[in-house]
């Protein structure tokens, strides 16, 4: 087998940072560590990458082997390579970041790796850097937000203006005027007014809206500067 000659060789890793809504806060997936060090410690979802397998197939598979989640929005985050990151060998870690409805993905939750959910902002103290991953992978949901229709991932298929309008409230940490909130939704076309309405609330109730898919697919810049203050 040829190697180069003299470098050295390192350890690659993946981490997911799973990002959940269940309709009235956003949450983060965390699961305990399993081997030492920092053994039964608070991590990200996260495991080696295979000689024969890409970045992107160890993301899937960890996060299948470990949640039991699949066909998930999962997208790389970024690469984390400072020297001391782990204290027992040179390993660098790609970052991704998954979005979904908690909700509609209970069920395929493995309950194996204990794996819970804990309120964004209160989360309990993680290994390694995975908290600095937590904040990075935070600030590109504010951003991606903002620019694309990527937070329909974390809703139902039929939802209302105030449930979207907290999601937004929730991932950008901050209160949104309803009315302009309303008015920039309605312009971007993306969404489909249906009859029914949900009464939980009120007794006027809120008309159920659906996502117009064929939109979404052709026009992904809809959402463009839909939160003009963003917290970057």
């Amino acid at each position: 087998m040829i190697e180069y000659s003299g470098q050295p060789h390192y350890l690659v890793a993946v981490d997911c940072i799973v990002f959940g809504f269940d309709g009235e806060r956003l949450k983060l997936l965390l699961v305990k560590r399993g081997l030492e060090p920092e053994i039964n410690k608070w991590s990200l979802i996260g495991g080696f990458v295979g000689a024969n397998e890409s970045p992107d197939d160890a993301a899937n598979r960890v996060l299948k082997k470990n949640t039991g989640l699949e066909g998930i929005y999962l997208e790389q985050l970024q690469i984390y390579g400072e020297p001391d990151r782990d204290p027992i060998e040179r390993t660098l870690s790609v970052g991704y970041f998954a979005l979904i409805d908690i909700h509609k993905y209970e069920a395929q939750l493995s309950d194996e790796y204990h794996a819970e959910w804990f309120l964004v902002n209160e989360s309990p103290k993680l290994i390694f850097d995975h908290a600095q991953m937590v904040a990075d992978a935070r600030k590109k949901l504010r951003y991606k937000a903002a620019l694309h229709p990527i937070l329909f991932e974390m809703l139902p298929k039929k939802f209302t203006i105030p449930q979207l309008q907290l999601l937004f409230e929730e991932v950008n940490d901050t209160k949104i005027d309803t009315r302009n909130f309303s008015r920039k939704i309605s312009s971007t076309g993306l969404l489909i007014k249906l009859e029914e309405k949900d009464k939980s609330g009120s007794k006027k109730g809120a008309f159920y809206f659906k996502l117009d898919k064929k939109k979404y697919k052709a026009n992904f810049q809809a959402f463009l500067n839909l939160i003009p203050n963003l917290k970057l």
